[in-house]
């Protein structure tokens, strides 16, 4: 009962902190992590008996990046008129994490002197960009902004799970190689719009009271099952999201009216609503439980200090650079380049022989929490800019109306 309780209450906070994130400008995910940790602290504190939640986190981080990137891509337009953008996006997502995770990869194999191999797949985890933070966290930016960061960050999450998976799981990286990684993509690109094509008709023609909840455990069981055999499974969320939701780009297209989509569209309007309640409910769930496994001792680690501030900057120098070649505006997206989520999803993926003692639990929460901090500073002080601008232009255009002559 007290768990229960507790639980409610904690959900209950991490509500009020989304709802507040507009007005504060911190994002939840920061104020989660803290609540977490004080939980942690309190429970030690009065020596409050819990079960260990360790091996809960890998599952809950599973539901809620596969949410996470299906209710993003369920919000994105598809269309000629975004061609540029998921160019930039596709560019800003897939070169920093190759130039990142190589960088990286180089300055661990020269210090420690381990095999490249591991030390590639140890670097990889901290090149993706968390969609669960940087999604949440753009809600008040512009909305050619905001497309930006969900395209760019989800397809991070893609570039860097399919990067890591194919590095981790070969042993050795030949033309053979490479061949059956591209029939993989090919393997799960045509699952995709064959899963996709099952599914909306499933969601158009079930009758029964309980629709959307059938869905939502099919698409988790199809990643799952993808993830078995090693394909790059989160091409199968983000194409299961952009065609659902972009289904009124076939209206112009007769063989499409048979599948009487204005119909089809409401019962997506529907499955939208349930993917933004369910996202925001497990991704509360994650990071309050990732707070509450961190430990003091991880967070002021200063052994690992020194790589964390040498990862935030060379992470944040890329993204300079990536945003400035791009010609993208620089404020306030140079920011918006948290890890999270998936990082930790990647860490807890090497395998143990391959693990290397500088890449541990205490570098990663240091890194998140560096970029979390960076963000969160960033986007307040863009704001305060902005709303400064708009009130001077407000005061140019009152001074300009009052010494504008009243004409007959």
């Amino acid at each position: 009962m007290t768990i229960i309780i507790s639980l409610c209450l904690l959900l209950l906070v991490a509500y009020l902190f989304d709802l507040t994130a507009s007005m504060t400008k911190i994002p939840s995910v920061i104020l989660l992590l803290i609540l977490g940790w004080l939980v942690r602290e309190v429970t030690v504190f009065f020596e409050i008996e819990i079960p260990d939640l360790t091996s809960t986190l890998p599952i809950l981080g599973t539901i809620g990046l596969i949410l996470i990137v299906l209710e993003g891509s369920l919000e994105l337009e598809l269309n000629k008129s975004k061609i540029g953008l998921i160019k930039k996006s596709s560019l800003g997502a897939f070169l920093p994490l190759i130039g990142l995770a190589f960088s990286l990869a180089y300055v661990l194999h020269y210090y420690g002197g381990y095999s490249f191999k591991d030390c590639l797949t140890n670097a990889i985890p901290f090149c993706v960009i968390s969609s669960a933070i940087a999604i949440p966290s753009v809600r008040n930016l512009s909305s050619s902004q905001k497309e930006f960061i969900i395209y760019e960050s989800s397809l991070s999450d893609i570039f860097g799970v399919i990067f890591f998976n194919f590095i981790a799981f070969n042993s050795s990286f030949g033309l053979e190689t490479f061949g059956y990684f591209c029939l993989e993509i090919l393997i799960i690109i045509a699952i995709s719009f064959v899963a996709t094509i099952l599914l909306s008709f499933l969601l158009n023609k079930i009758d029964h009271h309980i629709k959307f909840v059938p869905i939502i455990l099919l698409v988790i069981l199809i990643y799952e099952i993808s993830k078995i055999f090693h394909l790059p499974a989160l091409i199968f969320i983000l194409v299961f999201g952009l065609s659902i939701g972009n289904l009124d780009e076939l209206n112009h297209y007769k063989w499409a009216q048979r599948f009487r989509l204005d119909l089809l569209n409401k019962e997506v309007a529907k499955f939208k609503e349930l993917m933004v309640e369910g996202t925001f409910l497990v991704r509360a769930l994650f990071f309050l439980l990732f707070g509450y496994l961190i430990e003091t001792a991880e967070i002021i680690n200063t052994d690992t200090l020194v790589w964390a501030v040498g990862i935030v900057v060379a992470l944040f120098a890329l993204r300079y650079l990536q945003l400035k070649l791009s010609k993208i505006p620089m404020f306030p997206l140079l920011f918006v380049a948290p890890r999270g989520l998936i990082t930790i999803l990647l860490f807890l993926s090497i395998d143990p022989l391959s693990t290397i003692p500088e890449v541990n639990k205490s570098l990663i929460i240091q890194v998140i929490l560096l970029t979390a901090v960076i963000m969160m500073i960033g986007l307040m002080v863009t704001a305060k800019q902005q709303e400064a601008i708009l009130e001077e232009k407000r005061k140019a255009k009152e001074k300009a109306m009052k010494e504008t002559p009243i004409t007959e």
